[in-house]
């Protein structure tokens, strides 16, 4: 690392957004850009977005972020990425953009629950993991046996975060976390398994995978190219970087075996790190961040992604809120919570439990307003958090403190009621941008800043607030709890029917 690089850039690809942050080699964020791309939804449960944009929106970004901080290209010691995990990235043979699938699609439901029935068992044996809708290889096979002409034209599968990558440095790589994160490698080894690829249908798949590499590997350096279209300087390394649940667990603090992370974003994500990987197939996913490091998940579509919709559908409409997410958060503020509050179930997105799952507030009265329903909602998602650390606690993996990140963390309301809802300490970081913050992590350790991950986020992170939890909240959220498990269960086959009318056109 040249003696004059002091600073590091964090590029965190979410579903929609994508962000450039600049930081300084102790983790402060010094300035941030951040572009918001289009979703495409072709048809019902088909969730798209163009990769070509993606570049496009990230160069702007960047260019963007170096701008707003004043940095000289020069002094940029390393560049780490980070990026929403599964979905489906597709080049084709020629290195042209073919398709991209974000991870809140459904279209493989029907599939994923054939490969689940037939193969489940045999794939969670490999990669611990059962197939899901939005899982990568479930799309790959999905698109093999709905468009094939598509499928014959692919040429490599990448990560949002890949993508960004093999526009930078004209390397087609992708690094063990998103990999196994997507069902994709065999643990605990982390390796590709063509066994693997066979139980998904997917034999004649492993053209199609890119060179695999660490997280923190450099992947390669900034192309004259790229350099020009970004204001990057050319031969600036770029760091492969991690699935951006494990980048923003690392960028909010947790780190080591038992720590447990907590993210309110697009997805619930609720994970907890361990040096042997959890074998039970009732916990969604476990991903390789390293060697011996692992995150025990329990995720799904569940969580800020329904606050997101509420906002984008019925309070920005007309524009009549200048600032949509601070009404949002003053309407929840004003009510009290009470026993006979109306409640939500978080699933716009389907839900872990089935793609049928649909969301809806149900016990409303007359005397309730805007904010019980807005309330509602933020309780029905920490509710799910809350069933997803159930299930990992029944896995074996249980924690009494849990740093939360993701948009969510944010809010003035929601750190509080995870704390009193979940019955555990929570933690929230100083760094707004967790996930690029993870990502930077990543680069630290690439170039030798710091040794290894846990001495980075030792370095680069600080807490800025903790929660205790209410004993009296945590009464008031049990009794509701339970009432709100008990409408999922009587819920179900009404919309199972829905979901077969669907169907059924």
């Amino acid at each position: 690392m040249a003696d004059h690089a002091r600073y590091l850039l964090g590029l965190d690809a979410g579903n929609t957004v994508i962000k450039a942050v600049l930081f300084d080699l102790e983790g402060r964020q010094i300035a941030t850009h951040a572009i918001d791309g289009a979703t495409e939804t072709p048809a019902p449960g088909m969730v798209e977005r163009s990769v070509t944009e993606l570049w496009d929106n990230a160069r702007v970004a960047i260019r963007g972020c170096l701008e707003a901080g004043g940095c000289p290209p020069s002094a940029i010691a390393a560049i780490g990425m980070a990026g929403h995990g599964n979905g489906l990235y597709l080049l084709d043979r020629d290195d042209e953009a073919l398709i991209g699938i974000q991870s809140l699609d459904t279209r493989a439901a029907a599939l994923s629950g054939e490969l689940d029935a037939a193969r489940g068992d045999a794939l969670h044996a490999i990669c611990l993991q059962r197939p899901w809708p939005s899982q990568t290889p479930t799309l790959l096979a999905w698109l093999k046996a709905n468009r094939p002409d598509l499928y014959a034209r692919a040429g490599t599968l990448l990560f949002a975060k890949d993508v960004i990558g093999w526009h930078l440095t004209g390397k087609k790589a992708s690094e063990i976390s998103d990999m196994s994160g997507a069902g994709l490698l065999r643990l605990p080894e982390a390796a590709y398994d063509s066994e693997l690829l066979a139980l998904y249908g997917l034999d004649d798949a492993e053209r199609l995978l890119p060179e695999l590499v660490e997280p923190t590997s450099i992947v390669g350096t900034v192309t004259k190219a790229a350099a020009e279209a970004t204001g990057l300087a050319e031969g600036t390394p770029v760091i492969a970087g991690y699935f951006d649940v494990v980048a923003s667990a690392l960028g909010s603090g947790a780190v080591g075996s038992g720590a447990a992370s907590i993210i309110v974003g697009s997805w619930s994500i609720n994970q907890v790190f361990s040096d042997v990987p959890v074998r039970d197939d009732r916990v969604f996913m476990v991903s390789a961040y390293g060697r011996n490091r692992f995150a025990n998940m329990e995720n799904s579509a569940t969580s800020a992604a329904n606050l997101e919709w509420y906002v984008r559908t019925f309070v920005e409409r007309g524009g009549h809120h200048d600032d949509p997410f601070g009404f949002v958060n003053d309407a929840v503020g004003s009510v009290t919570p009470g026993r006979e509050d109306p409640m939500f179930h978080p699933f716009l997105y389907g839900g872990r439990l089935g793609a049928h799952q649909r969301g809806g507030f149900f016990g409303l009265a007359g005397w309730h307003g805007e904010g019980h329903l807005l309330r509602a909602l933020y309780e029905g998602v920490m509710f799910e958090h809350r069933r997803h650390i159930e299930v990992l606690a029944e896995a074996g993996v249980t924690f009494d403190r849990a740093a939360l990140a993701g948009g969510g963390a944010r809010s003035p309301h929601w750190p509080a009621m995870f704390a009193d809802g979940l019955g555990v300490l929570v933690t929230v970081a100083q760094a707004r941008e967790t996930g690029a913050l993870g990502a930077v992590i990543a680069a630290s350790v690439g170039v030798g800043i710091h040794p290894d991950e846990a001495a980075a986020v030792a370095s680069m992170t600080r807490p800025a607030r903790t929660f205790a939890p209410d004993p009296h909240m945590r009464a008031h959220y049990d009794r509701r709890y339970e009432i709100w498990r008990r409408a999922i269960r009587a819920m179900d086959p009404v919309w199972r029917d829905l979901a077969a009318s669907e169907t059924d056109g």
